[in-house]
């Protein structure tokens, strides 16, 4: 992403997972948020242009940014497991770069659907600062609802013209639990031409 990422390596339960880490300007740092990837058998990567723009919001906020690959993806070991297994790999990703402090959660299409698994495991043990969901898969996986005393640090984005998750099965998704969805007019899946407007609307949301 930039000069100074950090690229390690972090036990996962399937084998070794591939993570960049992106540290904010200056000393201190606000926290740690761990961004979900979107699906491993379409070509999502860590280094997609969404999880990237969600880093850089989330660096330039103050927070220090981790990226990682799935099983299977890139340098990560281990084979797809449908989102089983991904839900694993992101909880390891936590506990051994965010084992304590202030976290925050992040995730793209099939990585807002891990993304929301992650938050459910972790809500009632461990306090998520903030949870942000882009492109949120609910037309093709069973995303986990948010809790209501939850939503004000929840931001759950989407493109009107989503055409790979329609935008009506985020909203059937959210009604039951009275979550709003922030919707941007005209756009699709991927955000092209828009990203940083999805950057400005993560920061506003972090300020």
């Amino acid at each position: 992403m930039n000069a100074q990422t950090q690229k390690s390596s972090v036990a996962g339960p399937a084998g070794a997972l591939e993570a960049a880490l992106d540290a904010p300007a200056g000393a201190s740092s606000r926290g740690v948020v761990v961004i979900a990837h979107p699906h491993p058998l379409f070509g999502g990567t860590m280094d997609n242009k969404v999880v990237q723009t969600l880093a850089r919001a989330f660096t330039q906020a103050g927070w220090t940014a981790v990226r990682f690959n799935f099983r299977g993806v890139g340098a990560s070991e281990g084979a797809h497991d449908e989102g089983r297994g991904e839900i694993d790999d992101m909880l390891a990703v936590v506990q051994q770069m965010a084992p304590d402090g202030e976290l925050a959660l992040a995730g793209f299409s099939f990585g807002a659907f891990v993304t929301s698994h992650v938050f459910e495991r972790l809500h009632a043990s461990r306090t998520i600062a903030r949870l942000v969901l882009v492109g949120t898969a609910a037309s093709r996986f069973a995303v986990a609802p948010i809790p209501e005393a939850a939503h004000g640090r929840t931001l759950v984005i989407h493109g009107e013209q989503d055409d790979t998750v329609p935008l009506q099965s985020v909203l059937d998704w959210a009604r039951p639990q009275v979550l709003p969805v922030t919707v941007v007019p005209g756009v699709g899946h991927f955000f092209h031409g828009q990203l940083p407007l999805l950057k400005n609307l993560v920061a506003r949301h972090l300020s």
